[in-house]
């Protein structure tokens, strides 16, 4: 058995043209633009690259842009005095902090400041603890989980009572990620590196997600037939045969895995592309929120 791909480019690139049409229409019946602020704290060059590709998004759906760049030994106070800054500005509908933050930056008071009506990341502890809790939504789910389960349901995967394996318990991707499938009525199993005998928990997965940052980690023998494979990984490694003398991969072994799963997202073209569209989503949401005068 070949696993079905789940192509996470073709599934964003209809969606981005869905979200470009909402804010054409948004400006024409309301004379408003949704705004994304991106705030980029020194010089890791990932962080750029990643704001980069962000803002090139925006662009694409017509949504604007405002960004700000401050040295990597900008102080709290003045991170602080920027985030409240946006958070009044009526043009910014959203506030993205790149993440990671210089070390001497207290991440989780920053994080905390963005307006919930505007904190598109989904990071802000209320939204989180909303997401945690029975019967409560938040305003804004985290971009990352919620492509992936996006991806999930564009592949016809059935969460209800579905035994569903997350690797991986960050703040950004693992634990939003099994909060969603619990929503979907799946039993859920959360993974990390203190669990005992890994793949034989993997294996009972109806459902896996990766998330876990290391290459090629999730083995043909980890997953059960038929399963749906979810793979957010991003690993880069070197490769002498490519040109560039390395290549990326996820934490799943592709190759292997597809010949197993019934369903699987490759990496790259997977859970990447869904990132950068869920966040113009949630931009889009929060101008709604703006415009409609709900929150």
């Amino acid at each position: 058995m070949t696993a079905k791909i789940i192509d996470g480019n073709a599934v964003a690139q209809r969606m981005r043209a869905e979200i470009a049409q909402a804010v054409a229409d948004m400006k024409a019946k309301h004379g408003i633009v949704p705004g994304l602020a991106t705030v980029l704290i020194g010089d890791n060059p990932a962080s750029h690259s990643y704001v980069r590709m962000k803002r090139k998004a925006c662009a694409e759906a017509g949504i604007e842009s405002f960004p700000h760049e401050l040295p990597g030994n900008a102080s709290q106070e003045e991170v602080e005095a920027l985030v409240r800054r946006l958070n009044e500005d009526p043009r910014v509908h959203g506030i993205l902090v790149q993440l990671p933050l210089p070390r001497h930056l207290d991440e989780e008071r920053i994080l905390s400041l963005i307006s919930l009506t505007k904190d598109v990341d989904g990071f802000h502890p209320v939204n989180i603890g909303r997401l945690a809790m029975k019967g409560r939504e938040p305003l804004f789910i985290p971009c990352t989980p919620h492509g992936a389960i996006v991806l999930l349901e564009e592949a016809g995967a059935q969460f209800e009572g579905a035994n569903a394996v997350v690797l991986g318990r960050s703040n950004i991707v693992g634990l939003p990620a099994a909060m969603l499938l619990i929503h979907r009525n799946a039993t859920v199993t959360v993974c990390h590196s203190r669990t005992r005998d890994l793949p034989a928990v993997c294996r009972q997965a109806d459902i896996l997600i990766a998330a876990v940052g290391r290459p090629e980690m999730v083995r043909a023998d980890w997953v059960k037939p038929g399963a749906y494979v979810i793979d957010v990984g991003s690993n880069k490694v070197d490769d002498p045969a490519s040109e560039k003398g390395y290549r990326w991969v996820g934490d799943v072994a592709f190759d292997e895995v597809k010949e197993v799963a019934g369903a699987i997202t490759p990496s790259p073209g997977g859970v990447g592309p869904m990132t950068i569209t869920m966040l113009l989503k949630n931009t889009l949401r929060g101008a709604e929120l703006a415009i409609s005068g709900a929150v």
